[in-house]
């Protein structure tokens, strides 16, 4: 077992604090290198050697180690239509995403890293209105099996819950005492759990993180053939 965690380590969240204090193109440039050494080479470093882990916990998952277009979230901000112009993001975001998805907008997993707020995600985040509604339409015909994905032993566990935005009326076709009212009115199809800086720079996180990806495998399962893709 590794002594420590070679991916993820203090100098990544100790970099994102000081972008937060200094996000402009200058003073980026003066830390490109930095950058470079303390976050993004390791952590595709990591990407790279995860795709073993993940293909144990579904073979249908790429960990995609490119520099551009991969699993690795880039660190520049879309500003076109923003009114906060800063120009980098204050995080580091990792999806790994499911083998027909074109984009984020499908099943994947995913790490979020930024200081004071460390979380694993799973599941479908701001889905097309035609998947939602495939989602919807499947919790409807199995309820069952989505309560049963929302309460097995290892997803309460490791302290998973819903997350993300909710429409303020039922959906369309949704009855509003329906008792799965809530569930049917996410706009998001996504499960969080809580983490912190040391967990994740502690030197057993590649496995620590492969057990809270598989705890979700009956939800991420769940949302893949309510799309009709494989798990």
């Amino acid at each position: 077992m590794a002594t420590h965690n070679p991916y993820i380590t203090p100098k990544l969240f100790k970099f994102f604090r000081e972008l937060k204090k200094n996000n402009d193109r200058e003073w980026f440039e003066a830390n490109k290198q930095r950058y470079e050494d303390e976050v993004r080479t390791p952590l595709l470093t990591f990407i790279d050697d995860f795709a073993e882990p993940l293909y144990k916990i579904s073979p249908h998952f790429r960990a995609d180690a490119r520099k551009v277009g991969g699993s690795l979230f880039r660190i520049f901000r879309d500003v076109r239509f923003s009114k906060d112009k800063t120009p980098y993001k204050l995080q580091a975001g990792v999806h790994f995403r499911h083998e027909n998805a074109k984009d984020a907008h499908a099943p994947g997993f995913y790490l979020h890293l930024e200081p004071g707020e460390v979380f694993f995600g799973a599941g479908i985040w701001h889905p097309e209105t035609a998947v939602a509604r495939q989602i919807r339409a499947a919790i409807v015909e199995h309820p069952d099996r989505w309560k049963k994905a929302m309460k097995s032993a290892p997803f309460a566990k490791h302290g998973y819950a819903l997350a993300g935005e909710s429409l303020k009326r039922p959906p369309a076709g949704v009855d509003a005492d329906h008792p799965l009212l809530e569930d049917l009115k996410r706009k998001d199809f996504i499960a969080v759990a809580a983490s912190t800086e040391k967990e994740v720079c502690a030197p057993d996180f590649p496995k620590l993180f492969a057990e809270r990806c598989k705890s979700t495998s009956a939800f991420v399962k769940f949302l893949s053939e309510a799309v009709e893709q494989p798990f």
